[in-house]
């Protein structure tokens, strides 16, 4: 068989709500009850957001903090869990990073266009990403096109990003837009990707399976979830987002590749 392929899953965002699916899981016992249905199912890491107390995409610490506890004590400390800086139109760069220094994740998502959105605080974001990288922080950027992705390697190449091989999420498709991901889209990031940067991808909408697929088959790793589809290969809608991740691996499985375990998914974010 192949490399393993890390499968992670993105089981809410910052905008969908109950009223997009019922199982979308927004309490902490509910995020609970998805990290252990998913884990089950094959995910090796969850991609974490939460609510505040009306139900807004909330990047407080004391939000977080009920959430990652309801999921640890569930499942343990083997799922990995990322957190996101994802503004969700709420967040400013300087509050994005105080939410995580104060947290001290073991892995966290960054949203390039975001954090380096104002030149004028180039040195403080590059200064907070030294700080990520003092603490082992396992960090993702995330890029949505291939100017994205050349942004990247100019900030590490100046060192604002410190890492010798960034580990990129390319998106595919945009929520904002209505844009559904295909598959195509993956080849001009790639063609802009430097050799050796690790990478996955997810993908919005419909053909999120197809995309996914075609990432790993090209040397990726994969992210699916309700943050950016809830439905099926064969349209239906997903019971929850244990299915997504279960129709995920066994497409997998079909194609002689296997999913990554706890201690893959965490050599791989290391660069291991």
């Amino acid at each position: 068989m192949s490399q393993p392929v890390m499968l992670a899953v993105a089981p809410n965002g910052a905008r969908k709500s109950q009223r997009d699916h019922p199982r979308l899981p927004i309490t902490p016992a509910e995020l609970a009850q998805c990290a252990a249905d998913c884990a089950a199912a094959g995910a090796s890491m969850l991609h974490l957001h939460v609510r505040d107390a009306s139900g807004r995409h909330s990047l407080d610490p004391a939000d977080y903090r009920p959430a990652i506890e309801a999921i640890r004590a569930r499942v343990g400390d083997e799922l990995l869990l990322q957190l996101t800086t994802e503004s969700g139109g709420r967040y400013a760069p300087r509050e994005q990073m105080a939410s995580m220094d104060a947290l001290a994740p073991e892995a966290v998502s960054i949203a390039i266009r975001e954090l380096f959105a104002d030149a004028a605080l180039h040195a403080e974001v590059g200064a907070f990403l030294a700080r990520l990288a003092a603490r082992g922080t396992l960090v993702q950027y995330i890029v949505y096109s291939a100017d994205d992705v050349a942004r990247c390697v100019r900030l590490q190449a100046e060192g604002a990003i410190p890492q010798a091989a960034p580990q990129l999420l390319l998106v595919l498709g945009a929520y904002a837009e209505g844009r559904a991901g295909r598959p195509a889209d993956l080849l001009p990031m790639l063609a802009a990707l430097p050799a050796g940067w690790p990478w996955s991808a997810c993908a919005f909408g419909a053909s999120e399976l197809h995309c996914v697929v075609a990432a790993a088959l090209l040397g990726g790793h994969v992210r699916v979830g309700f943050e950016n589809n809830l439905q099926l290969p064969s349209g239906a809608v997903a019971a929850d987002n244990a299915a997504l991740i279960g129709v995920t691996r066994d497409a997998l499985h079909g194609l002689g590749m296997r999913q990554s375990t706890f201690a893959e998914t965490r050599r791989f974010l290391r660069g291991a």
